[in-house]
């Protein structure tokens, strides 16, 4: 079942192109491993705040991703971006009008 995350990202006041930047750089590794989506964004009436959707083939691929190398590296390297302010939620898609 299709496993989707939809969350906020509090960012270190001024260095928010530099997590977009970390954020949006290609990745070939997260398309091997599950990942169909991966949508970054912004809001300028949250200029502190970055937004990611994620959908994954299963909330197994998700949880699996966490594990690998590369991705622990690239959370690491977002953490001294980041102030600690984090929201969203998960689900499990059921369907969509846009596919069978």
């Amino acid at each position: 079942m299709t496993f989707a995350s939809a969350g906020t990202l509090g960012v270190v006041p001024g260095r928010r192109g530099e997590l977009l930047a970390h954020l949006t750089r290609r990745s070939d590794v997260l398309g091997q491993i599950g990942c169909l989506a991966y949508e970054v964004g912004v809001s300028d009436d949250d200029p502190d705040t970055v937004f990611v959707v994620e959908l994954w083939e299963s909330s197994d691929a998700h949880q699996a991703s966490l594990t690998l190398p590369e991705v622990q590296a690239s959370i690491a390297a977002a953490q001294p971006l980041l102030s600690g302010d984090f929201g969203g939620f998960r689900f499990n898609v059921v369907g969509s009008p846009l596919r069978d």
